[in-house]
């Protein structure tokens, strides 16, 4: 929010109008004959520079109207809206703008000083006086400002007639505006003394005015400034020393004589020792005042020095100086949450009075509209003083308008409006009031709000529905509503069961069981409500429910623990593709000596016939891929060569068992013929194509998109491969390697088809090159390293060379060579038929 210091200086008054015929006139309508040398071009280049200020203005005003009615709520457009409209002396649209801002914010003392004045150079009739006797009202009403009262009250004193008459209705509205004006800053410390001045000064001039004669009424009035004296001395204020001497040399006007350099001489006891305990309190704060005082405080500074002072305050536990502090804070930090929290908690606890709740509640709330947590003490407030349902209903309307920087301040403040309503039911509250304003949050909130905050509302709803409403079948349609939006979360049925379950309702659960019970929920959620229907049938179902509950549960828990289970292996299996811990080695790969270190994959099951391996489309990649999830699960982070794919695809027994040809001499083709492709890997998993497309949408270039899928659950794995039209656009997609993704860092390289082709021409040449002896040796595929290396010079029959023979074959750990016969080693690799017919005769 704009301060006062921020506002320019050159606005400080509007351009009064000129009458008809004075200042300057005669000059304009004088002959050219009697202008002075020169005065016509001055004139002229005078004119146009005004009448170019004034165009530029004139623009300048039309571009900010434009502003607002776009952006109604922007603080800053509306102040220098007022302040262009001053300068060019418009006062029927400086008026509006000046309501139309204060609709939406509260206004800076400094800028309710300028519309008064504003106002009262424009007239001083007594029409007028009562409008702008109202804008000074408006204005203390905001913000305490010891300057806007003296304004305030300066202005009453001049321009009312009963005042300045000094009529008995005019003394009593001044003495009452006065009075007003002390309970509002009389306890300011540095500046309450104005306030107490200015009474006294009034006092005293209408003591000038009583007659000599008029005894009895003069002594009247020497007592109410006596009396002021003592109640100012009473107060801690700053210059108190100034005060004493004052009210001294007072009292010796009137014939009391005292010692002026004796402190207290001629000063009664009471007023002596009522001075003495203020002055005492002034010492103790003026270490507060200091701090605040000094100019080069920041606002963080300043907080928090109002926050230790506002603790002392309390401590003293007077509860109007405590307010007069807190109004100070809230004066030069407006939109100071924390203030604001602070003054109306302590307001809720300590005074407790409905007017000046309402009024701190109402400028918090137009001070920081964005502090949900305001607006849901302010209704409470508003209930604990029995406001009206009318004044609870604006005050919510308005809260829900505002803009809150979490949904669950949203929901927070529903749930307030819906709580308040339920504790009035019984003052005849109609509860379709309650249905419909849950209703209402229902609509709001789903979009944006989480599954548990969620629950908690329609739990409470349904709840609602049933014990006030006395309507059971709307209290179901709260969960079947929430059952057609998130019928896939565990916990709605749940709940729901609870409800029907609590009220006795045992045919409806179970109905709800059988429902639920084949449904796949995230977690062990299917697993836990088919245990939790058996157990609700042994509690309170006949023992053919119990059966029926069994017969049911029995395959769905055997269908869960198959498929835990081999979600299971493949996690021991292979490693997970997000596991970062050797992310270092950006090279990666599998190393033909620590081959036999690693656990192998478990075996197929044999194929009685084996389809023939056909070429994937570009469609069929992401289903194939998924098919094959150990293979794609192999591929670890930093690695983006689909050939490792290829070549644990190839490891399968398939469409060579029929040609009867090795896949060494016959390679099977790539999945993707592409040579422009990244592969991403650490995608979280609630991202699809569509995500991946707008990530890479700032470089373009993406032809295609293949995420691969889990062949069971159709749930993405994380990984995907992207091509592009060319390198350059392939490049850029590199460039944004651990970018995140949905809040994930994803890993991006290159995808180098020929990498494969070269692993498996390698393979296939140290296959060719092996010794015709040594066939344990040549032909060992389970375990490499020291206790079984081969001579200098042959090949060693590890890592790669392995990799294209079937996994059946390969030797597990634990064998020896005592329990493996010596195949039949020939010049030519066996093809994957022959190392089938091989294992079966073992």
């Amino acid at each position: 929010m704009t301060t006062e210091e921020e506002l320019p200086e050159a606005a400080e008054a509007a351009p009064e109008p000129a009458p008809a015929g004075a200042g300057g006139g005669d000059d304009a309508e004088m002959p050219d004959a009697a202008a002075p040398s020169g005065s016509d071009s001055d004139s002229s280049d005078s004119d146009s520079d005004d009448e170019g200020a004034a165009a530029a203005d004139e623009l300048r005003i039309q571009a900010l109207e434009k502003t607002l009615q776009e952006q109604p709520l922007d603080y800053e457009t509306h102040v220098q809206y007022i302040q262009c409209l001053r300068k060019s002396g418009n006062i029927e649209k400086l008026r509006a703008a000046r309501e139309e801002m204060n609709k939406y914010f509260p206004l800076t003392p400094k800028m309710w000083q300028e519309w008064a004045k504003d106002e009262i150079s424009l007239s001083s009739s007594e029409e007028s006086f009562g409008d702008i006797e109202k804008l000074y009202e408006r204005g203390v009403q905001e913000y305490l400002s010891i300057k806007l009262w003296r304004d305030y009250l300066d202005y009453v004193e001049e321009h009312d007639q009963s005042v300045s008459q000094c009529t008995p209705s005019g003394l009593s509205k001044m003495r009452n505006l006065f009075e007003s004006a002390i309970t509002a800053g009389g306890l300011h410390i540095t500046e309450g003394s104005k306030l107490w001045a200015a009474y006294r000064e009034y006092e005293m001039a209408i003591l000038i005015t009583i007659a000599d004669a008029n005894d009895e009424e003069r002594e009247k009035q020497v007592q109410r400034i006596r009396t002021l004296f003592h109640r100012q001395l009473s107060v801690p204020l700053a210059d108190m020393e100034s005060t004493l001497a004052e009210y001294k040399s007072w009292e010796a006007e009137q014939g009391n004589a005292n010692d002026p350099g004796a402190d207290f001489d001629g000063v009664p006891s009471n007023v002596v020792s009522a001075y003495k305990k203020a002055n005492d309190m002034y010492n103790e704060r003026k270490q507060y005042e200091d701090q605040l005082s000094n100019a080069g405080t920041s606002e963080a500074d300043k907080l928090q020095e109002f926050v230790k002072y506002i603790k002392f305050e309390e401590s003293s536990g007077d509860p109007a100086r405590v307010q007069v502090l807190y109004e100070r804070a809230v004066s030069e930090l407006p939109v100071s949450s924390d203030i604001w929290m602070g003054y109306t908690s302590y307001l809720d606890r300590t005074l407790k009075v409905p007017s000046v709740l309402r009024s701190v509640y109402y400028r918090a709330t137009r001070n920081c509209t964005w502090v949900g947590e305001l607006w849901v003490h302010y209704l409470l407030s508003l209930e604990r003083i029995r406001a009206s349902e009318e004044e609870l209903q604006h005050v919510f309307e308005r809260a829900i308008q505002c803009s809150f920087s979490t949904i669950q301040e949203y929901l927070n403040i529903y749930l307030t409006r819906v709580h308040g309503l339920r504790r009035r039911i019984s003052d005849g509250l109609d509860f379709q009031l309650i249905r419909q304003t849950l209703t209402d949050a229902a609509e709001f909130l789903s979009p944006q709000l989480g599954i548990n905050e969620l629950l908690r509302l329609y739990a409470y709803w349904a709840k609602l529905e049933h014990s006030l409403g006395k309507d059971l079948s709307a209290a179901r349609g709260v969960w079947e509503n929430a059952i057609k939006k998130s019928g896939s979360v565990f916990e709605v049925w749940v709940q729901y069961i609870s409800m029907e379950i609590e009220m006795g309702h045992v045919h409806e659960a179970r109905s709800l069981y059988k429902r639920c019970y084949s449904k796949r929920f995230a977690g062990s959620g299917s697993e836990e409500i088919c245990h939790s229907w058996i157990r609700f049938e042994e509690e309170n179902g006949t023992l053919d429910d119990y059966d029926l509950a069994v017969k049911k549960v029995t395959p769905r828990l055997k269908e869960l623990m198959t498929f835990k289970s081999q979600e299971e292996a493949k996690v021991e299996a292979y490693p997970n593709p997000n596991d970062n811990s050797n992310a270092n080695d950006s090279s990666q790969k599998r190393k033909p000596s620590k081959m036999a270190n690693k656990q192998q994959p478990p075996a197929k099951k044999r194929k009685e016939n084996p389809p023939k391996s056909t070429m994937p489309s570009d469609d069929q990649g992401s289903n194939l891929q998924s098919g094959h999830s150990g293979a794609v699960t192999a591929v670890e982070v930093g690695e983006a060569s689909r050939e490792k794919v290829v070549a644990s695809m190839e490891m399968k027994v398939d469409g060579d068992s029929q040609t009867g040809k090795s896949s060494s001499n016959e390679p099977k083709p790539s999945f993707y013929n592409d040579k422009c492709t990244v592969f991403v890997s650490n995608i979280d998993l609630k991202a699809n194509e569509d995500d991946l497309r707008r990530f890479f949408s700032d470089i373009g270039g993406a032809t295609a998109i293949r995420l691969l899928r889990d062949r069971f659950t159709k749930k993405s794995r994380g990984l995907a491969y992207v091509d592009f039209s060319d390198n350059k656009h392939l490049e850029a997609a590199v460039k944004k390697n651990k970018q995140k993704l949905l809040g994930k860092k994803v890993s991006i390289a290159r995808s180098d088809p020929s990498k494969g082709k070269k692993s498996r021409e390698a393979g296939q040449a140290s296959q060719d090159n092996l010794p015709q002896s040594g066939g344990d040796d040549a032909k060992a595929t389970g375990s490499s390293g020291p206790d079984n290396e081969v001579p200098k010079g042959d090949a060693k029959t590890t890592g790669k060379n392995t990799r294209f023979a079937p996994r059946a074959v390969v030797k597990t750990l634990g064998w020896t060579n005592k329990d493996e016969k010596k195949p039949d080693v020939t010049g030519e690799l066996k093809s994957n038929e022959e190392f089938r017919n091989l294992l079966l005769k073992k």
